[in-house]
């Protein structure tokens, strides 16, 4: 209850808002976009935790505060509506007046309708995004192996120069191939935006030393500082800086899938952020805490690899809704699936590791 007691409390007030906003159907289907968000975003507490745990206590309250304030107001109100501003060509104020009259997504000039029109230019750019962050996983060397048939192979492909970048340049040029008439160019384009954003804030954090093990030199960032919990290096100053921000990027990539897919369930902007942003992000974030307090990806450490082939899943399904239309459950039960499998793999593998060095039967008698 430490940790997802604001969760819970802010969760009741977001049902009570609904309902008297719109009676017990807006209470229904801000529950169903809750429960939806959540199912969704297994996979971005797994990944949100690895990297929360590398920074200090500060800028984790940071992304408690501050971030959850650009998941719920950027991502999931003030996304959309620049979505529908740029594709419609209108001022802020027109988009928010489209928004609130709720007009379905067959009705051709509504908020909705203009939104998943956007959905190819949003879907390349979040799922190409997402690929790069896959492959770099899975490109690396690494002992542990869940999926060693597989991930192997990868690994092997890794050794070569700029292989993310080629394999994810030759999957953008199928999935504009497969989009309807008029948009290949924005698909494209949306897509080289993808790898654009993912390589600077990749770079950005190398930079600052943001995915290595502490070893910026002291004198260029008086960036970290050494912490004797479980003897990982907590990022301070610059380096904590771009940390939260390649967070932020990262947790926002996650959230297109969502976003995009609510508009299939309301159109209604309040009901959406009610749901998606005071019930499913505030969820995420207290999900992500908790992984990161009870030390959760070390003493499961296969959680890191089936996150991860869920993110690759999640692109490429992203990638696909580009010409055919995929149900968000479908997305949501295979990062389940994933997540809960690696989680099942890792108790296996921490009983196996127990058993090994525990000492024989000969080994006491002598």
């Amino acid at each position: 209850m430490k940790t997802f007691g604001w969760s819970f409390a802010i969760s009741a007030v977001a049902l009570i808002v609904a309902f008297i906003y719109g009676g017990l159907e807006a209470l229904i289907l801000c529950a169903i976009l809750g429960v939806l968000e959540v199912s969704l975003s297994f996979d971005n507490a797994v990944v949100n935790a690895r990297i929360l745990e590398r920074m200090s206590a500060f800028w984790q309250k940071m992304f408690l505060t501050v971030g959850i304030l650009i998941a719920v107001v950027g991502m999931r109100v003030a996304f959309p509506l620049l979505i529908v501003g740029v594709t419609a060509n209108l001022n802020p104020v027109e988009a928010i007046r489209l928004a609130m009259e709720k007009g379905s997504i067959d009705d051709p000039g509504s908020y909705a309708y203009l939104l998943h029109e956007a959905h190819p230019q949003i879907a390349a750019f979040g799922g190409i995004f997402l690929l790069m962050l896959f492959l770099d996983f899975m490109f690396e060397e690494r002992e542990l192996r869940w999926l060693g048939l597989l991930e192997r192979p990868l690994a092997f492909v890794g050794r070569l120069n700029g292989a993310s970048l080629v394999i994810g340049l030759l999957v953008l040029v199928a999935s504009a191939t497969m989009v309807r008439p008029g948009k290949e160019i924005d698909v494209l384009i949306s897509g080289i935006l993808g790898l654009v954003t993912y390589f600077l804030v990749r770079g950005l954090g190398d930079l600052f030393d943001v995915d290595n093990d502490g070893d910026t030199d002291a004198d260029d960032a008086g960036a970290l500082a050494k912490s004797a919990t479980r003897g990982v290096g907590k990022a301070v100053g610059k380096a904590a800086f771009m940390l939260f921000l390649y967070l932020e990027v990262i947790d926002a990539s996650f959230s297109f899938d969502g976003v995009i897919g609510a508009f299939a369930i309301t159109s209604d902007p309040i009901i959406i952020a009610l749901g998606l942003g005071l019930i499913g992000a505030i969820f995420v974030r207290s999900l992500t805490v908790y992984l990161v307090r009870e030390g959760t990806l070390d003493d499961y450490e296969y959680l890191d690899h089936g996150a991860h082939w869920a993110i690759g899943a999640l692109a490429l399904i992203l990638l696909l809704t580009i010409s055919v239309e995929i149900n968000e459950i479908i997305t949501g039960l295979i990062g389940v699936l994933f997540i809960g499998s690696a989680f099942i793999s890792s108790i296996v593998r921490n009983k196996r590791v127990t058993a090994a060095s525990l000492p024989s039967v000969d080994q006491l008698s002598s």
